[in-house]
């Protein structure tokens, strides 16, 4: 059971990655998608997917998680194959948004459905496993979306995913144990309102870095999006049985897990996909065998995690995560087109032995804050953290490696008006002579060296607030505990 859980955790997770490694091959397709469809080609699925999460972990603990995470997958296959065949990139959209939905069924239950059959003291191990799925999933991405799209066709990517997620479903309803249900209601209004509020932030922080951070489009969708949050508080507070209680943020524990929850996400894999394929000159398959080395901890430590908490603490454990990932992500940021691999390898061991230590621990805070019979919504609130996450880091790259490489060029391939190209494929194919083509790398290199080491400093950041919150939880806890005596 365990084993299939993560797998279509890890099968949900692996789309989010593996639909970058296709962008050259959509570009050049039949579809031919301008620069803010195949934003949205990229996107729409996690936006759905992030946007869902909750109401979906919300579905499965009111009609039955079993049901709705099986639903789930076959969804998933369908928008799978929908994708696949679709002669235009509207209908490629509309197969991202319904795997999009099916990935939230997915993801939001499986933990939910973990969570209610394993025994109180077995529980810690199986989130620990479960949740280095979830980190797994990102270079499985990479690694089986670099292996597929060595046929030529981005096609097959979605088409491989079809049988895939079938199996997941057919697994799911022969190992899956039915789990009891809540008789809750669903809360359409703030169900609605939770997820417009959502969307509206994440299309803003997605146009960010195409559109410009002062465009209509953003400040609207920023605007929208915290006129609709506020609206959704207010409404919550009012009803007897709400989606998600917004008086549970008061907690320490689950302001800790959401914020490290986002922040482990911050578009580790955009700088590696990125960096690997243009500095490095590594192929598409080649980049995804390149960050394996992340995922060795991930794999071989997660089941040591909950013993290492007992032992130092959640306070520690967390603490030492985050300086892992942080320095790890300074290490990076040193890297250059003439660093060997091995050092570059190195340093994606050190992060990921911070993940490997984080995401367990932060994926128990979060579900340790609610009660079990809402175990769908807590899923879905850690999937939220974390997508949003994802999202923003690629924003805040993006923006700031734009900016640095634009700056960086030099004049000569400057237009008459001072402009410049913004990526580093126009860079590259303005450069007419070998010493213009060194000058787009470095000055990518330079882009991506400055991008990483802001994530890095977010990172340490906020890691020092997500110890504070989780040291102020244990000692409330603790006070509580000798009044309880």
């Amino acid at each position: 059971m365990l084993a299939t859980l993560c797998a279509v955790t890890v099968l949900v997770i692996a789309f989010v990655a593996a639909i970058n490694l296709a962008v050259p091959l959509l570009t050049s397709g039949s579809l031919h998608p301008s620069s803010t469809q195949l934003l949205w080609i990229v996107d729409s699925y996690v936006t759905v997917f992030a946007c869902l999460v909750i109401p979906c972990g919300a579905l499965g603990d009111r009609f039955g998680r079993k049901g709705v995470l099986t639903i789930g997958l076959i969804l998933f296959a369908a928008g799978a194959a929908v994708s696949a065949s679709s002669p235009t990139v509207a209908v490629m959209l509309i197969g991202r948004c319904v795997t999009g939905v099916g990935a939230a069924c997915v993801l939001s239950n499986s933990l939910a459905i973990l969570m209610h059959a394993t025994p109180p003291q077995k529980r810690p191990r199986a989130i620990a496993i479960w949740a280095s799925s979830t980190g797994f999933g990102g270079v499985a991405g990479n690694v089986g979306g670099g292996a597929l799209l060595q046929t030529g066709s981005w096609r097959w990517l979605f088409v491989a995913v079809v049988p895939i997620a079938l199996a997941g479903a057919a697994a799911v309803a022969n190992l899956a144990p039915r789990t009891p249900r809540n008789h809750r209601g669903l809360d359409p209004v703030g169900t609605v309102l939770l997820t417009a509020a959502t969307f509206g932030l994440l299309v803003g922080v997605i146009e960010g870095p195409e559109s410009g951070w002062g465009s209509t489009t953003v400040i609207t969708a920023f605007v929208a999006s915290a006129s609709l949050y506020a609206a959704w508080i207010i409404v919550e507070l009012r009803v007897e049985q709400p989606l998600l209680d917004p008086r549970l943020f008061r907690l320490p524990l689950l302001r800790a897990g959401c914020l490290g929850m986002t922040v482990a996400f911050f578009g580790l894999f955009y700088v590696n996909a990125s960096f690997l394929q243009y500095a490095k000159g590594f192929s598409v398959l080649t980049t995804g065998l390149a960050v394996i080395p992340l995922t060795i901890p991930l794999l071989f430590g997660a089941r040591f995690v909950p013993l290492i908490s007992a032992r130092l603490g959640s306070t520690i454990t967390v603490a030492a995560a985050f300086a892992f990932i942080g320095v790890g992500m300074f290490g990076l940021s040193t890297s250059t087109a003439h660093t060997p691999y091995i050092a570059y390898a190195l340093w994606l061991v050190v992060i990921g032995i911070g993940a490997a230590a984080a995401l367990p621990v932060l994926t128990h805070d979060i579900a340790d804050s609610l009660p079990l019979e809402q175990a769908g919504v807590g899923s879905g609130l850690q999937a939220t953290a974390r997508e949003f996450g994802s999202a923003l880091g690629v924003a805040v790259i993006g923006t700031i490696l734009t900016s640095r490489f634009i700056s960086a060029l030099p004049d000569s391939m400057r237009d008459g008006d001072g402009a410049a190209p913004r990526t580093v494929a126009d860079g590259l194919e303005m450069a007419d002579t070998p010493l213009a083509h060194d000058a787009v790398l470095s000055a990518f290199t330079t882009g991506a060296d400055s991008a990483v080491r802001v994530i890095a400093v977010i990172t340490l950041i906020a890691g020092c607030l997500v110890t504070a919150q989780s040291a102020w939880s244990n000692r409330t806890r603790t006070k509580e505990t000798e009044q309880a005596h």
